[in-house]
């Protein structure tokens, strides 16, 4: 008689089955807190500082018809020549109305060039927008179907870009402007863009380049402004 043992096909199936149910009940478990661990990231993430792939390259190609009353629209080709800032704004967008009295002030400020790209909205709306609280802008394209929003990459309005002489993106902050936001990142930037502009200048036009304004100096007390205006922008 041999002394092997012997398996029989009925105790395997019976065992492999409870190996079946033991994967099934632990596997929404593992996916369970996978999900869990992604979402707490996320949740640890500033949304203000999504990454953008669009940094340090040449803005997407565009042409933008002006908004219904305004006659001047926007195209890549107008932001060639000067550091300016794009606005991406609608006036469906609860947040753009908070960000839009410090647009006004930095448009009155007249140091840095604003352009607003205006994001799915309603021809009429969008006039009655900037006719009712101001138009702050120097060009305004019209982006009907939001083609060129997401060319831009826009996750949702307001969205704000930093575009240096040469067309290149070189910053973008998502959600509303703070004079925060303006005196610690943008009026930096576009100081440093505007030096590396000018150290490029050829010696015999160095001389109207002589100093690089500063923006910063016009618009220091835009907190201070900001501040008083509160009242009126939350009624």
């Amino acid at each position: 008689m041999s002394s092997e043992l012997t398996v029989s096909p009925i105790a395997s199936t019976a065992e492999d089955r409870r190996q079946s149910k033991r994967f099934l009940l632990f596997t929404p478990i593992a996916i369970f807190v996978v999900i869990a661990i992604v979402f707490g990231w996320g949740l640890t993430r500033d949304p203000r500082i999504l990454p953008s792939t669009l940094i340090g390259k040449s803005a997407p190609q565009f042409v933008l018809p002006p908004v219904q009353g305004r006659t001047l629209g926007l195209s890549s080709a107008d932001l060639q020549g000067e550091v300016s800032i794009v606005n991406v704004f609608a006036s469906w967008c609860v947040e753009c109305k908070y960000e839009h009295a410090l647009l006004m002030q930095l448009q009155a400020a007249k140091d840095i060039p604003l352009h607003g790209i205006n994001y799915k909205d309603r021809p009429d709306d969008a006039e009655k927008w900037l006719d009712t609280y101001g138009d702050p802008y120097t060009r305004t394209g019209a982006d009907l179907n939001g083609r060129v929003g997401i060319e831009w990459g826009v996750y949702g309005v307001p969205e704000t870009f930093v575009v240096a002489k040469d067309g290149r993106i070189a910053y973008k902050h998502i959600g509303r402007l703070t004079p925060e936001v303006l005196e610690n990142k943008v009026f930096p930037l576009v100081r440093k863009l505007r030096e590396q502009s000018s150290s490029r200048i050829e010696p015999s036009n160095a001389a109207s380049m002589a100093m690089v304004r500063q923006p910063e100096k016009r618009t220091s007390n835009l907190a201070a402004e900001w501040s008083e205006a509160e009242p009126t922008r939350s009624q």
